[in-house]
C-alpha cells in the first residue's frame, strides 16, 4: 500500500511562507491524483488543492492565488507551496492520493475519493 510522508510545517508570521513536501513510497505516486487537506482545532477537515497526474490544479476559494501544488515524479513528492499565510491558515495538513484515479474530478474535495493518507504536518500563522 502506498505510504504518504509530510514534512516542512512549522511556525511562520503572518503573511510569510512555508512549503510542505509530501513524499511517497512508490514511484507510483505519479500516476495518481495528489490532494492536500487541513483540519483546524475544532472544525471538520477541509481540502486545500489537488493535483492531476498531469499537472493540473484545483484548489478551493480560501487559498486560490497564494497556495500553489506541483509534482517532482523523480522524487516521487507533491508540494505544496503557501504564500501570504494567515492566520486562519493554522492547521494540520495532511496529503492523499487516489489509487484508482490519476485526475482531480468534480468530487475532488471529497475526503472519501482518496485512499492513501499522510500523519500530517502541523502549520502554525502567528506572530
Amino acid at each position: 500500500q502506498l505510504q504518504l510522508v509530510e514534512s516542512g510545517g512549522g511556525l511562520v508570521q503572518p503573511g510569510g511562507s512555508l512549503r510542505l513536501s509530501c513524499v511517497g513510497s512508490s514511484p507510483t505516486l505519479g500516476a495518481y491524483a495528489v490532494a492536500w487537506f487541513r483540519q483546524a482545532p475544532g472544525k471538520e477537515r477541509e481540502a486545500v488543492g489537488c493535483i492531476s497526474d498531469s499537472g493540473s490544479t484545483k484548489y478551493t476559494d480560501s487559498v486560490a492565488g497564494r497556495f500553489t501544488i506541483a509534482r517532482d515524479n523523480a522524487k516521487n513528492t507533491v508540494y505544496l507551496q503557501m504564500n501570504t499565510l494567515k492566520p486562519e491558515d493554522t492547521a494540520a495538513y495532511t496529503c492523499t492520493a487516489d489509487t484508482h484515479g490519476s485526475w482531480c474530478g468534480a468530487k475532488w474535495w471529497r475526503p472519501a475519493e482518496y485512499d492513501s493518507w499522510g500523519q500530517g504536518a502541523q502549520v502554525t500563522v502567528s506572530s
